[in-house]
């Protein structure tokens, strides 16, 4: 297994990781109410996930 002869310097190291970046989630509108939903994800404002109730949300107030 081969060894580093030399020190790679901090500049070196932080133009390599340059290349790395962060994507921002994807939102989608959701079917029902409109509101800004994850990909995936049930809807937190009405409980529904494509097109079909999946968690029972209580309209208390």
């Amino acid at each position: 297994m081969p060894n580093p002869k030399h020190r790679f310097s901090k500049t070196r190291t932080a133009k390599r990781r340059t290349h790395y970046k962060i994507d921002a989630p994807t939102f989608v509108a959701c079917s029902n109410c409109g509101t800004s939903v994850l990909y995936h994800r049930v809807c937190p404002e009405c409980g529904f996930y494509r097109g079909r109730l999946a968690i029972e949300k209580n309209a208390t107030a």
